[in-house]
């Protein structure tokens, strides 16, 4: 008699556990394409920006006289940072910092060309280079905001799987941390404007 309930107790909570952890798998898995799914956003969002470039490269050749280096630079950028691929279920830190830098390089490159075309006014009143700015301007808050969106998922996933007692399934099931955007090293620092 004394066995059987022992028998009975065991297979209770061995029942719970397995329920327990049937439901928190499900739950990991659901948080997991959640991430997955916003980084297909923010990858889509980037894709946008880098679709833009031979755009503005080719309406920013015809302004004669323009600094082929800056454009030489915006190209060679582009071309780094489209080959940084970034599997969804491999958002380590190393990778997300390569992916980082390589877009960082993207946006430096266009700010030189940026401050490049100032000196030249027919090409700012250019209707379609205005367009393109226009264009790009939306598609650099887009990128903001898909990123925000990623963090916040990111955090999410990273507290479910962290917290007792996910984190006993989470290592049994193989569900690691996920990293987050950072903001840009010296960005904490307001520039210096000086007329």
């Amino acid at each position: 008699m004394k066995s059987t309930v022992a028998i009975g107790v065991v297979l209770l909570i061995l029942l719970a556990m397995f329920g327990a952890g049937g439901c928190s798998y499900n739950k990991m898995v659901n948080k997991q394409e959640t991430v997955t799914s916003q980084w297909a956003q923010v990858e889509n969002a980037y894709q946008v920006r880098s679709d833009l470039i031979p755009n503005l490269v080719n309406t920013v050749k015809g302004a004669a006289n323009f600094e082929q280096q800056t454009l030489i630079g915006v190209v060679e950028a582009r071309a780094k940072a489209t080959q940084v691929k970034i599997d969804a279920n491999n958002l380590t830190e190393d990778k997300f910092k390569e992916f980082e830098q390589a877009q960082r390089g993207v946006s430096s490159a266009l700010s030189r060309l940026l401050v490049t075309v100032e000196a030249y006014p027919d090409l700012k009143a250019n209707q379609n280079f205005r367009a393109l700015m226009d264009e790009l301007s939306g598609t650099e808050r887009r990128i903001s905001t898909e990123r925000k969106r990623f963090n916040d998922v990111v955090q999410d996933y990273n507290s479910h799987i962290r917290s007792f007692p996910n984190n006993l399934f989470a290592g049994m099931f193989g569900f690691t941390t996920k990293a987050y955007f950072q903001a840009t090293e010296g960005s904490e620092k307001a520039p210096e404007v000086k007329f």
